[in-house]
């Protein structure tokens, strides 16, 4: 049975190297077929809401498991390691892996957007677990899938941001990089954030899909042009 195939129960079955195999019964199953629907397929009904929950399971979740796995971890090295797990190239992995693009319910897809689209339905996903059945079955299931990703001690490299805001405080008194936040250009299901970041008299600007994104390749940007 492949994900997204229900059987009258309403289970979902979630493939992981055609080995193993994660079982989910949805008592709501709404609940799954929601989390499956993007934005740009229904402006009313999507999956966003649910997002904005699973980002904030996932988040407590992946910061236990670290709590736990690396006892002897400062509090930069185990922020460091939850930005790698929880971030949008993970949370796309994780979803490939697990066949989501194959039952997504999305308008068209290309490039960058496709890893983001991905990135948000894993979330909704874990979040509809979680209105579901609560936050240890979320957990659990979280744990079931990050836990090798977690074990494998990658350490992300500092983004671009830290990386910019550690030079300026170490050629200035202390001083932050400035980013200042344009309007979003585009249209409401599918935006586009433009974002300009000054420091050491220089400026740079960056676009993407979210402010995060944006705001990252201007400080990006900015390092080429202060050489770092």
């Amino acid at each position: 049975m492949e994900l997204g195939q229900q059987n009258a129960l309403g289970q979902i079955w979630i493939k992981k190297e055609a080995i193993m195999k994660l079982n989910y019964e949805f008592k709501n199953q709404e609940l799954l077929n929601l989390a499956l629907t993007q934005s740009g397929i229904d402006s009313k009904h999507n999956n966003e809401r649910l997002e904005f929950v699973g980002d904030r399971v996932l988040g407590l979740s992946v910061a236990l498991l670290l709590y736990d796995m690396y006892p002897n971890d400062v509090e930069g090295d185990l922020a460091r390691r939850h930005a790698f797990l929880v971030s949008t190239e993970t949370l796309a992995h994780v979803a490939s892996t697990l066949e989501l693009e194959k039952h997504l319910r999305h308008g068209h897809m290309t490039g960058g957007k496709i890893e983001h689209v991905l990135a948000d339905a894993m979330e909704a996903v874990l979040g509809a677990i979680f209105l579901d059945s609560g936050f240890e079955s979320a957990r659990k299931i979280i744990v079931e899938l990050w836990h090798d990703m977690a074990a494998a001690e990658i350490v992300a490299p500092k983004d671009a941001k830290t990386t910019l805001q550690e030079y300026v405080q170490k050629h200035t008194n202390g001083e932050l990089p400035v980013y200042e936040y344009s309007e979003p250009n585009g249209a409401l299901h599918n935006p586009e954030f433009t974002v300009t970041v000054t420091a050491l008299g220089k400026s740079a600007t960056g676009v993407g899909a979210s402010k995060k994104l944006a705001g990252l390749n201007a400080a990006e940007n900015l390092l080429k042009i202060l050489a770092i």
